[in-house]
């Protein structure tokens, strides 16, 4: 596991870890964030091999809304900006358990593409019903702040590869 994210913006290079990550989002999602990261780990080495990537080059389609992966991404990418970051639903695979069904990531680069699949194991249940609860108590919001909290530790806690596995026929 890295520590940083590094990019390049305008021939200087950037790195970003997961704290500055959150120091831009905020608390609300560090489960979110923690996606964020693992997610272009994983995928920028796979899209510039001789890296790091250009940050404005960069593209992403995603099912999954959450503000905090929106966020994470977009402070290392500037994607949402630049309108290359995109919630596009239909990318969900419903066929996939329930915990993992809209973590799809498509990312882009110059020539090439790979699509990431969260592997099963680091969202829970009791996550995604409470996340989706339309009324929720003063407790549940408690216990989605534990639950989020746990997720961003089990997520930042595992190697990327580990979090996110690669779709056949996705990458060059």
């Amino acid at each position: 596991m890295t520590s940083t994210i590094e990019v390049v913006d305008d021939g200087r290079l950037l790195a970003f870890s997961f704290e500055d990550m959150m120091k831009y989002h905020g608390p609300e999602a560090p489960g979110g964030v923690a996606h964020a990261f693992k997610v272009l780990e994983r995928a920028l080495p796979l899209l510039d091999p001789d890296g790091p990537a250009e940050r404005r080059e960069i593209a992403i389609r995603t099912s999954f809304g959450g503000p905090g992966a929106r966020d994470g991404i977009e402070f290392v990418t500037r994607a949402v900006t630049g309108d290359r970051f995109v919630v596009d639903r239909s990318l969900a695979r419903p066929e996939r358990d329930r915990t993992v069904a809209s973590f799809v990531f498509v990312l882009s680069y110059r020539e090439r593409e790979v699509t990431l699949l969260l592997r099963e194991g680091y969202v829970t249940d009791e996550f995604v019903d409470l996340a989706r609860k339309p009324d929720r108590t003063a407790e549940d919001v408690a216990r989605l702040g534990v639950l989020k909290e746990e997720m961003a530790e089990r997520v930042m806690g595992s190697p990327a590869a580990d979090v996110y596995e690669v779709e056949d026929g996705s990458g060059s």
